[in-house]
Protein backbone atom coordinates (compact mmCIF):
# COMPACT_ATOMS: atom_id res chain seq x y z
CA UNK A 1 0.00 0.00 0.00
CA UNK A 2 1.48 3.64 -0.81
CA UNK A 3 2.38 5.78 1.69
CA UNK A 4 0.02 8.97 2.01
CA UNK A 5 2.02 12.13 2.67
CA UNK A 6 1.07 15.47 3.67
CA UNK A 7 0.63 18.48 1.61
CA UNK A 8 2.25 21.09 1.14
CA UNK A 9 0.85 24.68 1.02
CA UNK A 10 2.69 27.57 -0.11
CA UNK A 11 1.39 30.87 1.25
CA UNK A 12 1.02 33.07 -1.10
CA UNK A 13 1.73 36.20 1.04
CA UNK A 14 3.60 38.56 -1.48
CA UNK A 15 2.32 41.88 -2.73
CA UNK A 16 2.15 41.60 -6.16
CA UNK A 17 0.37 39.81 -9.04
CA UNK A 18 3.31 39.34 -10.46
CA UNK A 19 5.52 37.97 -7.42
CA UNK A 20 2.62 35.28 -7.41
CA UNK A 21 2.33 34.35 -10.44
CA UNK A 22 6.39 34.08 -10.50
CA UNK A 23 6.11 31.90 -7.27
CA UNK A 24 3.39 29.63 -9.27
CA UNK A 25 5.22 29.43 -12.26
CA UNK A 26 8.22 27.90 -10.57
CA UNK A 27 6.83 25.49 -7.79
CA UNK A 28 3.13 24.29 -9.63
CA UNK A 29 5.67 21.02 -10.69
CA UNK A 30 5.70 20.09 -7.10
CA UNK A 31 2.12 19.43 -7.28
CA UNK A 32 1.68 21.89 -4.15
CA UNK A 33 -1.36 23.96 -2.70
CA UNK A 34 -1.44 27.34 -3.52
CA UNK A 35 -2.30 29.54 -0.41
CA UNK A 36 -4.42 32.72 -1.11
CA UNK A 37 -4.86 34.87 1.61
CA UNK A 38 -6.06 38.21 2.63
CA UNK A 39 -2.98 40.13 0.55
CA UNK A 40 -3.31 38.58 -2.51
CA UNK A 41 -7.08 37.82 -2.40
CA UNK A 42 -8.19 41.79 -1.21
CA UNK A 43 -5.06 43.26 -3.48
CA UNK A 44 -5.32 40.97 -6.74
CA UNK A 45 -7.39 37.91 -6.14
CA UNK A 46 -9.54 37.69 -9.20
CA UNK A 47 -6.67 37.91 -11.44
CA UNK A 48 -4.93 35.53 -9.47
CA UNK A 49 -7.49 33.19 -9.16
CA UNK A 50 -8.25 33.30 -13.27
CA UNK A 51 -4.56 32.22 -13.68
CA UNK A 52 -4.40 29.74 -10.76
CA UNK A 53 -8.04 28.18 -12.70
CA UNK A 54 -6.09 28.06 -15.82
CA UNK A 55 -3.14 26.95 -14.80
CA UNK A 56 -4.99 23.70 -13.35
CA UNK A 57 -3.40 24.74 -9.82
CA UNK A 58 -4.62 23.71 -6.74
CA UNK A 59 -5.93 26.65 -4.58
CA UNK A 60 -6.67 27.48 -0.98
CA UNK A 61 -8.72 30.33 -1.01
CA UNK A 62 -7.97 31.35 3.00
CA UNK A 63 -10.87 33.69 3.19
CA UNK A 64 -11.61 33.15 6.98
CA UNK A 65 -15.11 33.74 6.29
CA UNK A 66 -17.03 34.86 9.41
CA UNK A 67 -20.68 36.70 9.52
CA UNK A 68 -24.47 35.99 9.45
CA UNK A 69 -25.33 32.49 7.54
CA UNK A 70 -26.39 33.59 4.36
CA UNK A 71 -23.71 36.24 3.88
CA UNK A 72 -21.28 33.46 4.41
CA UNK A 73 -22.89 31.01 2.00
CA UNK A 74 -22.86 33.64 -0.56
CA UNK A 75 -19.46 34.48 0.01
CA UNK A 76 -18.19 30.70 -0.62
CA UNK A 77 -20.63 30.24 -3.79
CA UNK A 78 -18.27 33.04 -5.55
CA UNK A 79 -15.57 31.58 -3.89
CA UNK A 80 -16.03 28.10 -5.72
CA UNK A 81 -14.52 27.31 -8.81
CA UNK A 82 -11.83 24.74 -10.68
CA UNK A 83 -9.03 24.15 -9.17
CA UNK A 84 -10.46 25.35 -5.67
CA UNK A 85 -9.38 22.57 -2.87
CA UNK A 86 -9.98 24.18 0.00
CA UNK A 87 -12.09 27.46 1.56
CA UNK A 88 -11.76 28.29 5.25
CA UNK A 89 -14.14 30.14 7.71
CA UNK A 90 -13.83 30.66 11.10
CA UNK A 91 -15.30 27.79 13.97
CA UNK A 92 -16.54 30.71 16.18
CA UNK A 93 -19.68 31.67 13.49
CA UNK A 94 -21.29 29.16 15.05
CA UNK A 95 -23.03 25.47 13.57
CA UNK A 96 -25.54 27.83 11.41
CA UNK A 97 -22.88 29.66 9.59
CA UNK A 98 -20.72 26.63 9.56
CA UNK A 99 -23.64 24.54 7.69
CA UNK A 100 -24.24 27.36 4.90
CA UNK A 101 -20.45 27.03 4.26
CA UNK A 102 -20.62 23.83 3.58
CA UNK A 103 -24.25 23.31 2.00
CA UNK A 104 -23.11 26.42 -0.28
CA UNK A 105 -19.90 24.86 -1.07
CA UNK A 106 -21.65 21.18 -2.25
CA UNK A 107 -24.36 23.39 -3.88
CA UNK A 108 -22.39 25.28 -6.33
CA UNK A 109 -19.95 22.87 -7.14
CA UNK A 110 -22.72 20.31 -8.51
CA UNK A 111 -23.73 23.63 -10.39
CA UNK A 112 -20.39 23.42 -11.99
CA UNK A 113 -19.87 20.11 -12.04
CA UNK A 114 -16.56 20.03 -10.23
CA UNK A 115 -15.83 18.35 -6.75
CA UNK A 116 -16.72 20.61 -3.49
CA UNK A 117 -13.77 22.79 -2.10
CA UNK A 118 -13.36 21.37 1.37
CA UNK A 119 -14.28 23.66 4.11
CA UNK A 120 -12.13 24.18 7.14
CA UNK A 121 -12.72 26.10 10.31
CA UNK A 122 -10.32 28.22 11.72
CA UNK A 123 -10.17 27.58 15.74
CA UNK A 124 -7.51 28.91 17.60
CA UNK A 125 -5.05 31.33 15.44
CA UNK A 126 -1.24 30.33 16.09
CA UNK A 127 -0.12 33.57 16.12
CA UNK A 128 -2.27 33.34 19.50
CA UNK A 129 -0.34 32.34 22.67
CA UNK A 130 -2.01 31.00 25.67
CA UNK A 131 -1.74 33.82 28.18
CA UNK A 132 -4.16 35.82 25.22
CA UNK A 133 -6.83 33.59 25.61
CA UNK A 134 -8.29 35.24 28.62
CA UNK A 135 -8.16 37.99 27.10
CA UNK A 136 -10.16 37.07 24.25
CA UNK A 137 -12.32 35.75 27.36
CA UNK A 138 -11.63 32.03 26.59
CA UNK A 139 -11.16 29.80 29.30
CA UNK A 140 -8.67 26.93 29.57
CA UNK A 141 -5.42 26.16 27.29
CA UNK A 142 -5.42 26.39 23.59
CA UNK A 143 -5.82 22.63 23.16
CA UNK A 144 -9.04 23.17 25.03
CA UNK A 145 -10.61 25.67 23.36
CA UNK A 146 -9.28 23.60 20.08
CA UNK A 147 -11.17 20.82 20.25
CA UNK A 148 -14.20 22.54 21.74
CA UNK A 149 -14.34 24.57 18.43
CA UNK A 150 -13.62 21.55 16.53
CA UNK A 151 -16.35 19.66 17.58
CA UNK A 152 -18.49 22.47 16.29
CA UNK A 153 -17.15 21.89 13.25
CA UNK A 154 -17.22 18.71 13.05
CA UNK A 155 -21.10 18.75 13.92
CA UNK A 156 -21.41 21.00 10.73
CA UNK A 157 -19.80 18.49 8.64
CA UNK A 158 -17.13 20.86 7.81
CA UNK A 159 -14.04 18.71 6.33
CA UNK A 160 -11.64 19.58 9.21
CA UNK A 161 -9.93 22.30 10.96
CA UNK A 162 -7.31 24.83 10.66
CA UNK A 163 -5.18 24.76 13.95
CA UNK A 164 -1.65 24.57 15.30
CA UNK A 165 0.32 21.57 14.76
CA UNK A 166 0.16 21.31 18.72
CA UNK A 167 -3.52 20.15 18.45
CA UNK A 168 -3.19 17.80 16.19
CA UNK A 169 -2.44 14.17 18.17
CA UNK A 170 -5.35 15.15 20.46
CA UNK A 171 -7.61 15.96 17.39
CA UNK A 172 -6.82 13.02 15.66
CA UNK A 173 -7.55 10.50 18.80
CA UNK A 174 -10.63 12.11 19.59
CA UNK A 175 -12.23 12.66 16.27
CA UNK A 176 -9.98 10.02 13.76
CA UNK A 177 -7.98 10.41 10.66
CA UNK A 178 -10.80 11.37 8.59
CA UNK A 179 -11.25 14.97 10.32
CA UNK A 180 -8.92 16.84 8.57
CA UNK A 181 -5.57 19.00 10.35
CA UNK A 182 -4.47 22.06 8.41
CA UNK A 183 -1.62 23.46 10.07
CA UNK A 184 -0.42 26.84 9.71
CA UNK A 185 2.38 27.89 11.62
CA UNK A 186 5.46 25.39 9.54
CA UNK A 187 8.65 26.45 10.46
CA UNK A 188 11.96 24.49 9.21
CA UNK A 189 14.59 24.50 11.88
CA UNK A 190 16.44 27.39 12.15
CA UNK A 191 14.05 29.69 10.43
CA UNK A 192 12.24 32.64 12.12
CA UNK A 193 9.00 32.41 13.92
CA UNK A 194 7.48 36.00 13.04
CA UNK A 195 4.69 36.83 14.67
CA UNK A 196 3.67 33.03 14.86
CA UNK A 197 3.45 32.12 18.05
CA UNK A 198 2.66 28.11 18.21
CA UNK A 199 4.99 26.66 15.55
CA UNK A 200 6.47 23.18 14.96
CA UNK A 201 8.88 22.04 11.89
CA UNK A 202 7.30 20.48 9.14
CA UNK A 203 8.70 16.63 10.24
CA UNK A 204 6.85 17.05 13.90
CA UNK A 205 3.67 18.44 12.14
CA UNK A 206 3.54 15.50 10.29
CA UNK A 207 4.62 12.98 12.68
CA UNK A 208 2.03 14.33 14.87
CA UNK A 209 -0.77 13.37 11.62
CA UNK A 210 -1.09 16.57 9.95
CA UNK A 211 -2.55 16.33 6.53
CA UNK A 212 -1.76 19.60 4.93
CA UNK A 213 0.83 21.56 6.14
CA UNK A 214 1.24 25.89 5.32
CA UNK A 215 4.51 27.56 4.71
CA UNK A 216 4.91 31.23 3.90
CA UNK A 217 8.21 33.02 3.93
CA UNK A 218 10.90 30.25 4.49
CA UNK A 219 9.55 29.40 1.10
CA UNK A 220 8.64 32.89 -0.93
CA UNK A 221 10.99 35.02 0.86
CA UNK A 222 14.08 32.22 0.09
CA UNK A 223 17.13 33.38 -2.47
CA UNK A 224 15.83 30.11 -4.37
CA UNK A 225 12.45 29.41 -3.75
CA UNK A 226 12.24 26.09 -5.33
CA UNK A 227 14.86 24.53 -3.83
CA UNK A 228 13.08 26.17 -0.28
CA UNK A 229 10.10 23.78 -1.52
CA UNK A 230 11.80 20.89 -2.42
CA UNK A 231 13.98 20.78 1.11
CA UNK A 232 10.42 21.09 3.36
CA UNK A 233 8.86 18.07 1.20
CA UNK A 234 11.78 16.50 1.96
CA UNK A 235 11.92 16.70 5.17
CA UNK A 236 8.04 15.69 4.82
CA UNK A 237 8.54 12.52 3.24
CA UNK A 238 11.28 11.51 4.91
CA UNK A 239 8.83 11.81 8.51
CA UNK A 240 7.25 8.76 9.92
CA UNK A 241 3.73 8.69 8.72
CA UNK A 242 0.62 8.09 11.55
Amino acid sequence: MSVRYPKLVVALDVDSLDAALGLVDRLQALDVVFKVGYEALFGYGDELRRRLERAGAASFIDAKLHDIPRTVGAAVRALVRPGVEIISIHASGGNDMMVAAVEASAERAAELDIPPPKIFAVTILTSIAPEELLELGLHGGPGENVMRLAALARDARCDGVVLSPHEVRDLKAFFGDHFLALCPGIRPTGAAHGDQKRVATPRSAVEAGADYVVVGRPIVEAPDPLAAAESILDEIRSASVR
